[in-house]
This record gives C-alpha cells, sequence and structure tokens, in this order.
C-alpha cells in the first residue's frame, strides 16, 4: 500500500492542502478552501476515516468546527460545535486547537478554546461537552490573557494512559490532569510569572507552546515568554534549557513554537525579542537540540542571502512521522518551508499564502 503526504495549512483567510509522495521534493497546491475564514486549527484524522476538521472563527459569525470527509472540497458545519452557556459568563472567540483521542478511541477529540477552556467530543465531533473541572477550577478568577487571547493551545495526551493529559493556556500556565478532565492541577513550579498582579502564585505564566517526549512521557518542553524549558516528572517542575541560544543584553530567549521529532529531535525558531517579535537581523534561522544533546545549535539559515523580517506562530511548525522525518513551518509573511535534512537545508513550497496559523502534516495510505 503507497503513502501520500498532505500538509493543512490554516492562515487568516482559509484553509490551503499541500500534497506530495512520501519523497516531498514536488507539491502541488488546492484551496482555499473555507476562504475568509481564519482557521487556527486543523487536523487530518486518518483513525476510522480520513477525515478533515477545522476551527474556523470569523468578526461576523464566530466560531465554529467544520469537517470535511472528502478531502477538503465540502465542507459541513458542525451544528453542535463547543460552546459556553450563558449563565458561565464566558464568550467562545476561537477554536485553538484540534487533537485527536488515542487509537483506542477512534471517535474522540478534543478542543482548546479561547476564552480558556477544553471541550470534549466523543462522537468524532458531531457534538461536544465542556471539561467543566478546567473552566471551574478555584484559579480561574485569577486567569488573564495574553497579548493573543486568552487560549488553550496545548494539548497533550499520554499515549500510554489517555486519562493523564496536559494543557498550555496562555498567559495562565500548564495544568495537568489524572483522570481524563475531571480534575486539574496547575504545574508550573520553576517558570517566570509575568507581572499582572494576580495574588494566586498557582498561575500568572505565559506559555507559548508545549510538546511531549516520543519515548519518555514524563518529559515535557516549552517554550514559554520568558524562555526555553524542560520538565522531567510530568510538569511537576520546570528547568531551563537554554544553552546555545544568544542572548541580547540579558534577554531571555523569545519565541513562540517548539517542535519535536518522532526520534526526539527538538526545533526552535528564536525572535529578536517580546516587544519586537521579528526575525534577529532579519535572518530565518532554525535551531536544533539533538536526542541526547544539551545545546542548542543553529543548523539551518532558511533564506542566507535574504532579509525576512517576519514571525512564526506558536502553532505553525509541526514535524511529519515518515523516516527521514520532514519539518515544517509557515511565517506571518506567508511562506510555507520545509527540510528533509533534519533542519539543515530548506526549501521553499509554492504558492505566497496570507497569515500562517497553524501547519499539520498528514500521512494517508492510498
Amino acid at each position: 500500500m503507497s503513502k501520500r503526504v498532505q500538509l493543512l495549512v490554516g492562515t487568516n483567510k482559509g484553509i490551503f492542502i499541500y500534497s506530495s509522495t512520501t519523497e516531498r521534493r514536488n507539491w502541488s497546491i488546492q484551496g482555499p478552501f473555507l476562504p475568509g475564514w481564519e482557521a487556527y486549527s486543523v487536523l487530518g484524522d486518518t483513525r476510522s476515516a480520513n477525515k478533515l476538521y477545522a476551527g474556523t472563527s470569523h468578526a461576523a459569525y464566530g466560531a465554529t468546527i467544520r469537517v470535511s470527509s472528502n478531502g477538503g472540497e465540502t465542507w459541513e458545519q458542525i451544528a453542535d460545535s463547543p460552546r459556553y452557556s450563558e449563565e458561565s459568563g464566558f464568550s467562545l472567540n476561537r477554536i485553538w486547537q484540534l487533537v485527536p483521542g488515542l487509537a483506542s478511541q477512534p471517535e474522540t477529540l478534543f478542543a482548546g478554546v479561547e476564552e480558556a477552556g477544553l471541550f470534549v467530543s466523543r462522537d468524532s465531533g458531531q457534538s461536544w461537552q465542556e471539561l467543566d473541572g478546567l473552566t471551574k477550577h478555584p484559579t480561574r478568577p485569577e486567569w488573564f490573557p495574553g497579548a493573543g487571547g486568552m487560549c488553550l493551545h496545548t494539548i497533550l495526551i499520554d499515549p500510554r494512559n489517555s486519562q493523564r493529559m496536559w494543557i498550555g493556556i496562555s498567559a495562565v500556565g500548564v495544568f495537568r490532569t489524572l483522570d481524563g478532565g475531571i480534575s486539574w492541577k496547575p504545574c508550573n513550579n520553576g517558570l517566570n510569572r509575568i507581572p499582572t498582579g494576580q495574588p494566586d502564585e498557582r498561575v500568572g505564566f505565559c506559555v507559548h507552546k508545549m510538546v511531549l517526549d516520543p519515548e519518555n512521557s514524563d518529559i515535557l518542553y516549552m517554550q514559554e515568554h520568558s524562555g526555553v524549558f524542560k520538565s522531567m516528572d510530568g510538569g511537576d517542575s520546570w528547568l531551563p534549557i537554554e544553552e546555545g541560544l544568544t542572548l541580547r543584553d540579558g534577554d531571555a530567549p523569545f519565541g513562540f513554537p517548539i517542535a519535536i521529532s518522532a526520534t526526539g529531535d527538538l526545533f526552535l525558531i528564536p525572535l529578536e525579542s517580546s516587544e519586537q517579535r521579528s526575525m534577529r537581523d532579519g535572518k530565518l534561522i532554525v535551531y536544533r537540540m539533538a536526542r541526547g544533546e544539551n545545546t542548542w545549535k543553529p543548523i539551518g539559515d532558511v533564506l542566507p542571502d535574504e532579509e525576512r523580517h517576519v514571525s512564526v506562530l506558536r502553532d505553525a511548525m509541526a514535524v511529519d512521522a515518515l523516516e527521514p522525518y520532514g519539518i515544517y513551518f509557515g511565517t506571518t509573511s506567508g511562506e510555507i518551508y520545509c527540510s528533509l535534512d533534519r533542519g539543515e537545508s530548506w526549501e521553499r513550497l509554492p504558492g505566497q499564502l496570507s497569515r500562517i496559523l497553524t501547519v499539520k502534516p498528514m500521512i494517508l495510505e492510498d
């Protein structure tokens, strides 16, 4: 049975789908699908059927989830998309993340939303229920948004235990559940609080993105507002891992995405600073920390002959599951790049898109 690769790209003006063979040398592009809609989250679900899901939002029409069963040609709007009750006082502005349950739960999906909350579907996205143990957490009155809103942007599931999950919220912090979302524990020890004045010291941490180690689910990695961190105890404590990242005037390494391969290689794209939020000196450089190493190395100057004063957003970098693996990222100026040699060299994919919000690879079997 042959395989092919699709790259699902969500932008602020719709969704685009890149397709290639497993060689990943020549790419075709389709779209825009759902033109004019923001797509902060896309998901290719191959567990029981090749379905595409998109978390879309519009200034006039609000946020909803769409599903396609024919490769994006047509989309159905889910009537029972995630919604807060009127009594809650929360508004649902965007769907920031869509994540499948484990293979043993082929109809389970999770959605992270703004204002921050977590929803679950047990019927392939047709209906959704709020996991209100999070939204009713005792720290909730002290939650404050980051610059991009109070978004639940990361959902990680322990591949060996579906009841154990972690979520990341900007600018609130990390929470962990051991009972499938009924109860939640803040896991922010060792991180640097944002000075917003919250009296509850358990929250107030601006998590940008987290990933889970593919071999040991007690190990997590994080790009945070104030630096890059690692936990070796399931999130109970965090330590900085910043050796090799260039600092200026004592500034912490600032950026949004962090990605990890199936072999445990980590990738970052640092930015100049929180104030500037663009590439340092216009150089689009990718950093890698290889499995077993403790130092970040600048291994890929993507455009050595050009300046790029752009950014890469928190969900716009990903790694596929092939061997050798492919790394992908999209910029705020609408360009997509791919590397097949662990980030050493890069090729630009065809097309100039609008602001890229999310990039997700998908492996299909024909």
